[in-house]
């Protein structure tokens, strides 16, 4: 039999393509009924994009649904449309990813994500319970589109159904091929039909049509597969990254890091020594003398499964103390906490998303302000990175670095989380860079809070000195 197969992924008639020159990687996040994130909140993802707020304000639900879909792509087997229980997000029951009412109310029955990938027209997925109490994806407005807007499909979808809502022109492509249309609708892989087939969290349209000897398939499969590719490119460092250990464990080193990026740090820096890459140990070392934390790190590869991570013991490097170097393990927490963020911006690749969640944890605040020159030059090289941080000399840092030309306004974005206090539910308010580095006023800033401080550590002093002399 003669089959011929046809892909639509090119065809810019049936899906919305990139405008020209626009950034690679995700480029937008919305979500709604996720946590307090009960409304749709939306933000856009700049190549660095900063989300700030207090605690418990919402920060980290924008993005835990993408680590949510990432880790179910790398699951080895098929978890359904959600694994739930992973080294990303880990809970036991989807109730608890559910926006909660207040008092007696019910939660929300399901929860929705949508992305867009190099600013094409994004897709939309909605997740919930069946009746029988099984994790569904209930429905996903697809990049396909009819009449400049998405197609919405769901599993169970009869050929009947498909036919009345795909886009025409798809439909005379291979409409030449149908011999008869079952009266009765059912969604079937005979010829001459179209049906849904689900891949973890997405949905394809698959349509085979035959006439006489000769065989057309059509699948959407195409154009879905850069949306599954970024959010499996993923990197991913929460704010908690284990106790420096004495040994670390050897890892593939290649562009997607399957669950958390610290595990993969002594393994990354060992295959940069192996293949000489003298670059990226230079600037290694170079980024973390300039946090002050070091002036050198170097993996010992102990056998085939285990790898030791040596540090200068001085934050910088003297004439004739080369090898004055002292396992991880043994110096402040500074250094094991800070070096797989490091490690992480020097390895992404353009357009891959690297979200960072505190990473300034344990670094003096002279480290803090330093480390948005690492933030520029990952810019530089097109990485794009998603900062969660309560740093105010970070975020002041950021702005002087625009102030001074080295990066542009337009690349950062600029989201604050705030949470009401009756409902509990989560709002984001998102402003933008000028070229002198201003972003006007949040609706809780850092500097009013640091002024405060001031103020009431200055009039206690004051009022200690007028009691003392009275």
């Amino acid at each position: 039999m003669t089959t011929y197969r046809q892909s639509y992924v090119q065809r810019s008639d049936l899906v919305s393509p990139p405008p020209s020159g626009s950034p690679m990687g995700i480029t937008g996040i919305s979500v709604s009924g996720f946590k307090s994130l009960r409304a749709q909140q939306h933000i856009d993802i700049k190549p660095l994009t900063v989300i700030a707020g207090i605690n418990s304000s919402g920060k980290s639900s924008i993005i835990q649904p993408l680590l949510l879909l990432k880790q179910t792509l790398e699951a080895p087997y098929d978890p359904g449309p959600l694994l739930l229980d992973g080294p990303n997000v880990s809970v036991t029951r989807i109730e608890q990813l559910l926006s909660r009412g207040q008092g007696r109310q019910a939660a929300d029955r399901d929860f929705s994500v949508a992305f867009s990938v190099s600013d094409r027209l994004e897709v939309r997925l909605r997740f919930g319970k069946s009746n029988s109490g099984d994790i569904r994806l209930i429905e996903q407005a697809s990049p396909l589109i009819r009449e400049g807007q998405p197609i919405t499909i769901r599993e169970g979808m009869s050929h009947k159904e498909l036919d009345a809502i795909l886009p025409a022109n798809l439909k005379e492509q291979a409409g030449r091929f149908v011999t008869e249309t079952d009266p009765g609708g059912r969604n079937s892989w005979s010829p001459g039909r179209w049906g849904v087939e689900r891949d973890r969290w997405l949905l394809k349209v698959d349509g085979h049509f035959s006439e006489g000897i000769a065989t057309f398939s059509v699948s959407i499969g195409p154009v879905l597969q850069p949306y599954q590719n970024e959010i499996a490119r993923i990197i991913h460092l929460p704010a908690l990254r284990g106790n420096p250990k004495r040994t670390y464990r050897t890892a593939a080193v290649e562009e997607r890091y399957p669950g958390t990026f610290d595990d993969y740090t002594a393994g990354i820096i060992a295959a940069w020594q192996n293949r000489e890459d003298s670059e990226k140990i230079e600037q290694l070392s170079a980024d973390l003398e300039l946090l002050g934390l070091t002036w050198k790190v170097e993996a010992h590869q102990l056998d085939d499964t285990s790898v030791e991570l040596l540090v200068g013991r001085l934050p910088r490097a003297k004439q004739g103390e080369a090898g004055d170097l002292v396992n991880i393990a043994d110096v402040g927490f500074g250094v094991s906490q800070t070096l797989p963020v490091v490690v992480a911006l020097l390895a992404a690749a353009p357009g891959q998303l690297v979200y960072l969640e505190q990473p300034e944890i344990h670094l003096h605040p002279r480290a803090q302000a330093a480390f948005a020159s690492l933030l520029r030059a990952s810019v530089a090289r097109g990485v794009r990175i998603v900062v969660e941080t309560h740093s105010a000399l970070l975020i002041r840092a950021i702005q002087t670095i625009v102030a001074q030309g080295q990066l542009p306004p337009d690349d950062i974005a600029l989201h604050w989380f705030s949470r009401d206090p009756t409902s509990g539910w989560t709002t984001v308010t998102s402003a933008d860079l000028d070229r002198f580095g201003s972003f006007g006023d949040w609706p809780e800033d850092f500097d009013e809070v640091n002024l405060r401080t001031d103020h009431d550590y200055l009039s206690a002093a004051e009022a200690a000195e007028a009691a003392s002399a009275g």
